[in-house]
């Protein structure tokens, strides 16, 4: 592939890219009963783990983040330039070891993007402060807390204490075992913010998100772990500072890594689907795409499969892919020949999923996220891989098979 880029970073400026990046040539991919066009957002990372989606420079369509860990150590923005492309450049460079897992959220309520990022391995949770120039230079850096989150690894944000401005939560793999969550006071530049412990020597703690599982309108958590075995959520209630208060989903099922809460049945609250396997289960019958079903405000859960025998499940998501107003979803597989896979709601999600590729031998596919990176109205996919792939890529949704592109 030819490299299109015209200049690279001098001094403090992000840019470093003034064209498209879609070098490599869209690619049409019939998956079912729908038609992708597969592009090439970067490739050549060193380690890519962590994708995020939002409206960071103002202009009213969907923009791109990615991470990039050892040795390259940067934080990209993509920025749509409304006609299926792309611009590349530089939220934060030479940051070194591991930039993963991120999202995006007004922190300092400028009405601005910014970023929250997990430092795996230095055990930092960073934010980077959207000025309202985003690529006119390298973005100003603040510390949530510095080397006292080992194995950071995910993060959440939301308004848990109630004050108006968005606070962090975070889990810590296997290195602290933990999920926390740290308050904003209001002050967010000011220093490092006041750490919380919500639950702690709970075995690799993996993903953490928020959704308002019981109905009371206040946002609580859903976490996973991965050798515990654990699907949990964290009551909210009503004082996070006193603690949270733990509800198992299930603790039984082998594995469980990525998924999001989602009303997945469209009966007005809160479930889960979930990714569980990421190849280390030892049974690949057990690596598995499913959702639990939340049948009394998070008191109790059903589980039901999407999908046995997916090899390498690591996460996902719901999506109406297809239009018809139920809940798709969509995974990524882990393993060495990994894949992003669809899964079409034939009309109960309790049942009759059916199952399409839309792309296979992809080593070590990971997050996936979706949104309307076009602007026609129909959900696009974006994901990345890591070691053997080392790229992020996006999927246009080009509509059914037999519709006008």
């Amino acid at each position: 592939m030819s490299n299109r880029w015209i200049a690279g970073v001098v001094g403090t400026s992000a840019l470093v890219a003034v064209v498209g990046l879609a070098a490599e040539p869209a690619v049409t991919v019939t998956s079912g009963p729908l038609r992708f066009e597969e592009r090439l957002l970067m490739k050549g990372f060193t380690y890519s783990f962590g994708v995020a989606a939002g409206d960071i420079d103002g202009d009213g369509d969907l923009d791109l983040t990615a991470a990039d860990a050892l040795p390259n150590n940067s934080l990209y923005l993509f920025t749509n330039d409304g006609n299926r492309g792309f611009q590349r450049s530089l939220i934060q460079k030479n940051d070194p070891q591991r930039l993963e897992r991120h999202q995006l959220g007004d922190i300092d309520g400028d009405g601005r993007l910014d970023l929250v990022i997990v430092k795996n391995l230095f055990g930092d949770v960073l934010w980077f402060r959207n000025d309202g120039s985003p690529k006119a230079s390298l973005w100003k850096r603040h510390v949530i807390v510095s080397k006292k989150l080992k194995g950071a690894y995910d993060v959440a944000l939301a308004d848990f204490d109630g004050d108006g401005d968005l606070d962090v939560a975070a889990s810590s793999w296997r290195l602290s075992n933990n999920y926390v969550w740290f308050e904003n006071d209001g002050s967010p530049a000011d220093g490092e913010w006041t750490m919380r412990i919500i639950d702690e020597n709970v075995a690799e703690t993996r993903m953490i998100r928020q959704a308002d599982i019981d109905g009371d309108k206040d946002l609580d958590l859903v976490c996973t772990a991965r050798r515990a075995p654990l699907v949990a959520w964290y009551e909210n209630t009503g004082n996070p500072r006193a603690g949270w208060k733990k509800h198992v989903i299930d603790d039984k099922t082998v594995q469980p890594i990525h998924g999001m809460p989602v009303d997945m049945d469209r009966d007005g609250d809160i479930d889960v689907v979930l990714a569980c396997g990421m190849t280390f289960s030892g049974s690949p019958a057990s690596e598995q795409v499913v959702w639990y079903e939340n049948a009394d405000g998070g008191r109790n859960w059903k589980r039901h499969t999407v999908a046995r025998s997916f090899h390498g499940a690591f996460e996902a998501i719901a999506v109406d892919l297809d239009g018809d107003k139920d809940m798709d979803v969509v995974a990524t597989s882990w393993d060495l020949a990994g894949s992003v896979t669809w899964f079409e709601n034939t009309g109960d999600p309790k049942s009759g999923w059916k199952r399409h590729a839309i792309k296979t031998k992809w080593a070590r596919a990971n997050q996936l996220i979706s949104g309307d990176f076009d602007g026609d109205g129909r959900p696009d996919l974006a994901a990345g891989a890591e070691r053997g792939s080392n790229e992020v890529r996006w999927w246009r949704n080009a509509g059914p098979v037999n519709s006008p592109r």
